[in-house]
């Protein structure tokens, strides 16, 4: 069994990280296209827990060899389906939203707003 490669952990690792810093923007589609990114970044994480990647699947495999393990392939499958709904939901949220004022970028809330102004007048004394 042979470990992953340094180059496909550094693009997990890669993945990850842009997805994150799409999903904390403030624009609604940079959102989902950071969704999509950290969708793709978990099935590749997936797909490398599986320390014998390259053996045969369960059938087709000579007796004594060790076989594949099936689950991180079906766990991979299952977050495919699981990522494509929760997109098309966060893309109908975004629409709906754009169709309001043709703007996808989250306001900030009147709450925080009125929070700030009360905390300024403390920073500056």
């Amino acid at each position: 069994m042979s470990a992953p490669s340094l180059l496909l952990v550094a693009t997990v690792a890669v993945l990850y990280s842009s997805g994150f810093y799409l999903l904390l923007q403030r624009s609604l589609m940079r959102v989902v296209f950071g969704f999509l990114i950290l969708g793709h970044a978990a099935n590749l994480s997936l797909l490398l827990t599986d320390t014998a990647i390259t053996l045969p699947p369960l059938l087709g495999g000579e007796g004594g060899r060790q076989l594949s393990d099936p689950l991180p392939h079906a766990m991979a499958l299952t977050a495919i389906v699981i990522t494509f709904g929760v997109t098309t939901f966060l893309l109908a949220l975004a629409y709906r939203v754009w169709l309001g004022d043709e703007n996808d970028e989250v306001p900030d809330d009147l709450e925080d707003r009125r929070i700030r102004r009360l905390k300024e007048p403390e920073d500056s004394s």
